[in-house]
């Protein structure tokens, strides 16, 4: 009894599974999609990275070519004073345009992410708007399939 009892439950099951079939097509243009947004978004990440080595490259070229001048030698004790007064002032002026550029990355990388999210977050909506109605056209299909073959 059981046995019958599962089976009838299987082929009840497999009849409602093959009534709301899946679009692989549409989970493959998904998946591409998210490869290319993913592309996309490293491709921000990346060029952010790139920018901040090369200016963390540069801020440390200059440093150590401002330090050069406060390891020379000095005939007057006054004079290691006003090199190091001349290099931590030079330093500090330094730091703030430096700490600007690394804000102006960090500005970009968000306006092309916001930028990127809202075109992804547009071709989701009509992605899924679309995915919606052929959903709804299909089970309506089979819905009247199934109440024609419930009529017979």
């Amino acid at each position: 009894m059981a046995k019958a009892q599962a089976q009838d439950i299987n082929a009840m099951m497999k009849d409602v599974m093959g009534a709301f079939p899946v679009d692989t097509k549409a989970m493959e243009e998904a998946f591409k999609n998210q490869a290319a947004l993913s592309e996309k978004m490293s491709g921000v990440a990346l060029e952010a990275a790139t920018k901040s080595a090369e200016l963390s490259g540069k801020w440390t070229q200059e440093t150590l070519t401002k330090l050069q001048d406060v390891t020379k030698a000095k005939s007057e004790p006054a004079d290691y004073a006003k090199a190091m007064t001349d290099f931590a002032s030079a330093n500090a002026e330094s730091a703030a345009e430096h700490m600007a550029a690394f804000a102006e990355i960090a500005k970009k990388v968000q306006m092309d992410t916001v930028e990127l999210m809202m075109a992804a977050g547009k071709d989701f909506q009509e992605d899924a708007t679309k995915a919606v109605k052929k959903a709804t056209d299909d089970a309506t299909a089979a819905a009247k399939k199934a109440s024609t073959a419930a009529a017979k």
